[in-house]
């Protein structure tokens, strides 16, 4: 297979848009999700976007197929919330490996789908590592500051299952995202490297962020600079930022870890700040307006779209980034 590395010298790669509101259209009811194997399950799970990758495979494929079509060269996987922490709120832990493999192996078979019609544009599969929703560097109880509701080896023990699981399936690569504790993306880096080294397997590794508020930090009180440089001991293949803000408000963290790394950049912006009923009204051309910045500056590698970004988004994206080249992996020292 063509080595991403080697493609991402010659050109900016596309990743794709959101899953949950592509997901969103089909409108899925309570027994949509359940579907036959589940229509007894105890707690509701409506919701739960992962459980979907076994009960509709064929809306998540469906969604993959309309993301290469509109230009992408990378797909997530639909494992956002694929760990035993966060499955823990459907009581579904048990099914955490299969809904990793799953998602993996429906995603790739679209990519070898794509790359077979197109073998000079080849497809990949990126597992989507989520956050989780416990943090291992705050607490949850203002009364309570040194409590923690999660320890880095619960941590680590649970992403360590969720990526042997996306790398069974088929995953090309892995992307630790929407990071807004750079302890618990440290306990998910470990977990990969345990991996790697028991499998003696060279896995290319993307770790994006998320900078929640003006102030430019990530939640757990990090700069741009700073989660770089927490993050940069182990060797990955791209840093950058995703979700959280629009298209327009990344470009100073952008600017502030670009000409820092040797790493490649990664950029999937949200379509826009969420409107007052959480919805997002960026279109296409405005996002790739703002977009266009990115690629004038010389300052990313990769980029596609988070939460209201749809195939018309990344075709959008995918047209403007042909046009630049992508910017200069340094060599320090």
């Amino acid at each position: 297979m063509t080595n991403i590395k080697d493609i991402l010298q010659e050109r900016i790669l596309v990743l794709d848009g959101a899953m949950g509101t592509m997901l969103q259209r089909y409108k899925f009811t309570e027994e949509d999700f359940r579907g036959h194997r589940f229509k007894d399950w105890p707690s509701p799970l409506q919701g739960n976007n992962d459980l979907l990758s076994l009960t509709q495979p064929e809306a998540i494929a469906a969604v993959h197929r309309k993301y290469f079509a509109a230009g992408a060269d990378i797909v997530e996987t639909n494992t956002f919330s694929g760990t035993t922490i966060a499955m823990a709120d459907y009581h579904m832990e048990e099914l955490v490996y299969e809904l990793n493999y799953e998602s993996a192996r429906i995603a790739k078979q679209v990519a070898d789908e794509f790359t077979a019609k197109e073998p000079n544009k080849p497809r990949f599969v990126a597992g989507s590592i989520g956050p989780t929703n416990k943090t291992a560097s705050m607490s949850p109880d203002v009364n309570d500051p040194g409590y923690r509701a999660i320890s880095f080896d619960e941590l680590r023990i649970a992403y360590k299952q969720q990526v042997e699981a996306l790398l069974d399936g088929g995953a090309d690569l892995l992307l630790v995202e929407t990071i807004f504790d750079t302890l618990n993306a440290k306990a998910a880096l470990f977990a990969i490297e345990e991996v790697k080294e028991e499998r003696n397997l060279a896995v290319p590794i993307m770790v994006s962020g998320t900078i929640t508020d003006a102030s430019g930090r990530t939640l757990s009180g990090q700069t741009a600079e700073a989660f770089l440089i927490s993050v940069s001991h182990i060797p990955i293949l791209s840093v950058g930022f995703n979700c959280a803000l629009g298209a327009s408000q990344l470009v100073p963290h952008l600017e502030a870890i670009a000409n820092k790394t040797v790493y490649a950049i990664s950029a999937h912006p949200n379509a826009g700040l969420p409107n007052a009923f959480g919805e997002y009204d960026e279109s296409p051309k405005q996002m790739a307006a703002q977009i266009k910045e990115y690629v004038e500056k010389g300052l990313v590698n990769i980029v596609g779209g988070c939460c209201g970004t749809t195939p018309e988004h990344i075709t959008a994206i995918a047209k403007l980034v042909e046009q630049y080249e992508p910017r200069k992996l340094r060599v320090f020292g």
